[in-house]
């Protein structure tokens, strides 16, 4: 590398620092202590109800709490409610808040501000939307005590108050919690450990959060999303760096302090930094996946779902996005391998590549040369990749494509249209699942087949729903495992969804960060920094 190449890049990295505010240590409060950070992906949507997008799920985590929580060992905890009792029947859940919460401004949590977040929570998430169809009431009770009171006996309550990713059910006050679901939020107030500065937000360059001096910690040590959510500095600011390469250069040279993820390519010139750790914090990881339009030429057809599905292969994908196969595996389960309901069933026609077949199947299905739209986002690494080797392997089995290149933030607005594509609508795109958020039937918004109500592509698949119905009531782990094996073949052989294996992710973050949590989520609350 040249010296004029690399004093090109050091001037772009203080200039995107500077234009973020955050050059040089600068933390925008005088004397405060701030962390840094360059996550995987720009802020822009802030409404954590209405896109799955990871980082509007961390954006929550910062500024809002939940009822319940997840730790470690994957039990339920509880977090904002202090106790809950179940009836003898184990159809009516009581719940009483902790004492003492306040919203950020100022005013105390009451049981209406929780019901009213639960609903507007559970018409948009997969699991909330079965809460839903199974709760004949919520009611309070008192201002720190309310009831969810069902149909029928199930657990189902208490696993999707404590689902910790994907949308998790934070809450919000009652007047921002009844906006209708279908529109974002536009007050950003929650009860969590940090406060939104709405006033230094950037869209798509900077994000800051503020330490709540009122938040409350729970008593217990921290334990994934649950137990005391301890702030140990005053400010967090999210730069946005679009190269990849800046944001290495500013890690190193102390400008910003924790990249949540390193693209592995960049990974050598990291490794071995004595001021630096390198590793991978989320254990559990994540399955790459595509998503075919269901309502739209081609991919009305199940045959020719089925033939892309052939034509891709996980090896290449996985090759092209990691290329360490220290870091990724070839996976079939919809549930994730490794995970309770992990499955090989569909290896077949979604692990390897078999463009004969592929093509056996366009000719079988009348496939008329129709062109396959294929969202295209070039500003996360993670996302950039896939898209490219499956409009290869599309084109070599016979399809005619059209590879749009757009960032990410684009394709989580153009994915929630419907319209034809021609029109400005889509046919496929591809994102990456944490394994929390795919690991059974109901969790997994891919495999929810209820028509418009569904995840972006919107199959109607009653089969499908009825046992993502009957997984809900049952308790019985046998039984669980049959229902989720059952939904495994029906999503793989109608095409409802396209696994493309599983990787972890690379974080880095200089040493003089501590109490980093090694969690499946990026989480700042426990963070401490040395020096000012």
């Amino acid at each position: 590398m040249s010296y004029q190449t690399l004093k090109l890049r050091s001037v772009l990295s203080l200039a995107v620092l500077a234009s973020a505010g955050v050059s040089m240590g600068y933390s925008g409060v005088a004397g405060a202590q701030t962390v840094t950070a360059v996550m995987h992906s720009a802020l822009r949507v802030l409404d954590p109800v209405i896109t799955t997008a990871y980082i509007t799920r961390t954006h929550g985590y910062m500024i809002y709490d939940t009822l319940l929580a997840t730790d470690a060992n994957a039990q339920i905890q509880p977090q904002m409610v202090d106790k809950w009792v179940v009836s003898d029947d184990g159809k009516t859940y009581t719940f009483t808040l902790r004492p003492g919460l306040k919203w950020h401004d100022g005013q105390p949590v009451k049981s209406e501000d929780c019901i009213a977040s639960i609903k507007r929570w559970a018409e948009r998430d997969k699991m909330g939307q079965v809460l839903l169809e199974l709760a004949a009431d919520m009611k309070v009770v008192d201002d720190s005590t309310f009831q969810i009171v069902l149909t029928q006996p199930t657990n189902l309550v208490l696993r999707t108050l404590a689902k910790a990713s994907g949308t998790a059910p934070f809450m919000m006050p009652k007047r921002i919690a009844e906006t209708p679901s279908s529109k974002a939020i536009t007050e950003h107030i929650g009860s969590g450990p940090f406060k939104w500065v709405a006033e230094e937000f950037k869209p798509g360059l900077k994000a800051v959060y503020a330490k709540n001096t009122d938040y409350v910690p729970r008593a217990e040590p921290i334990n994934f999303t649950a137990g005391g959510k301890v702030v140990n500095v005053d400010r967090v600011v999210w730069a946005v760096m679009p190269d990849n390469m800046t944001a290495v250069n500013a890690l190193m040279s102390g400008e910003i302090d924790y990249i949540e993820a390193v693209p592995y390519d960049l990974l050598p010139m990291l490794e071995g930094n004595k001021d630096l750790n390198v590793g991978i914090i989320d254990k559990v990881g994540y399955q790459v996946m595509y998503r075919m339009n269901f309502l739209h030429p081609p991919f009305d057809n199940q045959l020719v779902r089925q033939a892309a599905m052939y034509a891709v292969s996980q090896d290449d994908v996985m090759k092209a996005l990691v290329g360490n196969a220290k870091y990724y595996k070839t996976c079939a389960a919809l549930f994730g391998c490794g995970m309770p309901y992990e499955s090989s069933y569909g290896q077949d026609m979604v692990v390897s590549s078999n463009i004969d077949k592929a093509k056996a199947l366009l000719k079988q299905a009348g496939y008329d040369g129709t062109p396959v739209v294929i969202l295209h986002p070039t500003d996360v690494y993670s996302l950039s990749v896939p898209p490219m080797v499956i409009a290869s392997a599309l084109r070599k089995a016979g399809f005619k494509v059209d590879l749009q290149a757009m960032d990410w933030q684009t394709v989580v607005t153009r994915r929630a249209g419907s319209e034809p594509p021609a029109q400005g609508g889509w046919n496929i795109f591809t994102t990456s699942w944490s394994l929390l958020d795919i690991q059974d039937p109901l969790r997994n918004a891919t495999v929810a087949g209820n028509g418009k109500q569904a995840w972006f592509g919107w199959p109607t698949m009653p089969k499908v729903e009825g046992l993502r119905r009957d997984f809900a009531l049952a308790s019985d782990e046998a039984k669980l495992k049959s229902l989720a094996e059952q939904v495994q073949h029906l999503a793989i052989d109608e095409g409802m969804v396209g696994p493309l294996g599983q990787y972890n992710s690379v974080a880095a973050y200089r040493t003089n960060i501590t109490n980093v949590p090694i969690e499946p989520i990026p989480l700042f609350w426990s963070m401490k920094k040395a020096g000012k």
